[in-house]
């Protein structure tokens, strides 16, 4: 008899694994309204950190000289920053949730994971388009509009694509 415990055989006993996702284009779609809510929170917090980490600098830099209010005031920064970026973890969380990535969070850019040809590839989509109508294989960067026939068939992952291949 071992006087060793029992362990479990993989590393990552005790975290659950995050399921991949695949969206086909409906549903990508579909899902547009709530990641446009949620990546225009991610700019307002992201606007937010930036607008106060300056004065919070400039605060830091001074604090020895610092009036009452001027004390007070670098508190509040501090609180405000805490703030935006507890807003903004929140909603890059709610993306992760989703299966979305957040690509850039200064342009609002976001990948709806998916499958073409097989192979890995995102919709892509930019806060201030209007609807999802770009996509690119993951090793991409260029974005390629979505053809046309990609509405008609459903599920992109069934669908080959005749454009040029990288």
């Amino acid at each position: 008899m071992s006087n060793t415990p029992n362990r479990a055989s993989n590393g990552s006993a005790g975290k659950p694994r995050k399921k991949e996702v695949t969206l086909d284009l409906t549903t990508a779609r579909q899902m547009l309204p709530l990641v446009r809510g949620i990546v225009t929170d991610v700019q307002n917090a992201r606007r937010a950190i930036n607008r106060l980490v300056p004065e919070q600098e400039r605060l830091e830099r001074q604090r020895r000289d610092l009036v009452w209010q001027e004390r007070q005031r670098r508190y509040q920064v501090i609180d405000e920053i805490a703030a935006a970026e507890k807003a903004w973890t929140t909603a890059v969380s709610e993306l992760n949730n989703l299966g979305i990535t957040l690509v850039d969070d200064e342009a609002g850019e976001v990948d709806f994971p998916t499958k073409v040809n097989g192979r890995t590839a995102a919709f892509s989509w930019l806060l201030g388009e209007e609807a999802l109508r770009h996509w690119h294989y993951s090793d991409e960067e260029s974005r390629r509009p979505i053809p046309a026939d990609w509405d008609k068939a459903g599920a992109v992952t069934t669908t080959r694509y005749r454009g040029s291949q990288p």
